[in-house]
């Protein structure tokens, strides 16, 4: 007769996954405490100091953080963020999700086509985003005023004071809702048919379908594009930063957080600042952040 192999016991079996487990995740943890923890620790310790023409770099514990508290720069750069959030991020999401929905029903005519038409802006960079809306925008030879002039209409000036924060919503909304229509797209294509099925059996339209069952199914996949989207709003940057330069009068160098916190560190080589102010503005993200989801899980608890 021959031998059985000895089966392994479980003790050794789970060592040897955890054992793999941590030979899996060592890769992951060193670069992230060197590209983030290690950074994000010295930029607090940096902010904790301030420098002076006489005695130079002097310790000053939270003194950059109580100015920060009390400067109307920053409050106001809060607050036109508060509202680039209020405004953008619902507008963005609701066409995202309209977007999504039409294409999960199979009725729109070339799915696969429109799909990547809707997407395709998000691939175009930031930057290069910005570049050509601040063409369109322009009042000497912007096709937005050249159509206007067309039909003989005074052109807007999309680029004044009263209005840039509306063409900056515009920018952001054109590059970033194919990025989420994709999302709940993917979450919508995950949903069983049996629920489908179930809804058309009891007489459910396609209306009733998508605001009874889909909708909820993709609850989650929505929160995420929620979370996303605030983070996004408050790390506002690339679109003022370049708007400044055809629009100075309308882009101040606080006209978002992020922008005035780059404008101190690198052209008024205030670094402690700075990082004081980066540091309170990513306390108001996480704090944000942490509220939304708690609101979202409190009510699906209750449901």
């Amino acid at each position: 007769m021959t031998a059985l192999p000895a089966r392994r016991r479980p003790g050794r079996v789970r060592s040897a996954q955890t054992r793999m487990a941590w030979i899996l995740l060592i890769p992951f943890l060193v670069v992230f405490v060197a590209m983030f923890l290690v950074p994000l620790g010295y930029s607090f310790y940096v902010s904790l100091f301030s420098s002076q023409l006489v005695g130079g770099t002097v310790f000053a514990g939270l003194g950059n953080y109580a100015r920060a508290l009390q400067d109307p720069s920053f409050w106001g750069g809060l607050g036109r963020v508060a509202l680039f959030l209020l405004v953008q991020v619902p507008i963005m999401l609701i066409a995202a999700t309209f977007f999504a929905l039409a294409l999960d029903s199979g009725r729109v005519r070339g799915g696969k086509v429109v799909r990547l038409l809707i997407f395709l802006p998000y691939a175009v960079p930031s930057v290069v985003a910005t570049l050509m809306w601040g063409y369109l925008y322009g009042r000497d030879f912007g096709l937005i005023t050249q159509l206007f002039q067309l039909v003989g209409l005074p052109s807007p000036n999309l680029l004044s004071s009263s209005t840039i924060l509306g063409s900056t919503m515009n920018i952001v909304c054109w590059s970033f809702i194919g990025y989420n229509m994709i999302i709940l797209y993917a979450a919508l294509r995950s949903i069983p048919t049996e629920l489908y099925e179930a809804a058309e059996i009891d007489g459910a339209g396609q209306f009733r379908v998508a605001w009874s069952v889909k909708l909820p199914a993709i609850r989650p996949a929505l929160l995420l594009t929620v979370i996303f989207s605030i983070i996004g709003s408050f790390q506002l940057f690339n679109e003022p930063n370049l708007l400044a330069n055809i629009a100075p009068n309308a882009v101040g160098t606080d006209f978002s957080p992020n922008l005035y916190a780059f404008n101190l560190a690198f052209k008024n080589q205030d670094i402690n600042y700075a990082a004081a102010i980066a540091f309170l503005l990513g306390l108001v993200i996480a704090i944000i952040s942490f509220v939304v989801q708690s609101a979202t899980n409190r009510k699906e608890r209750q449901a």
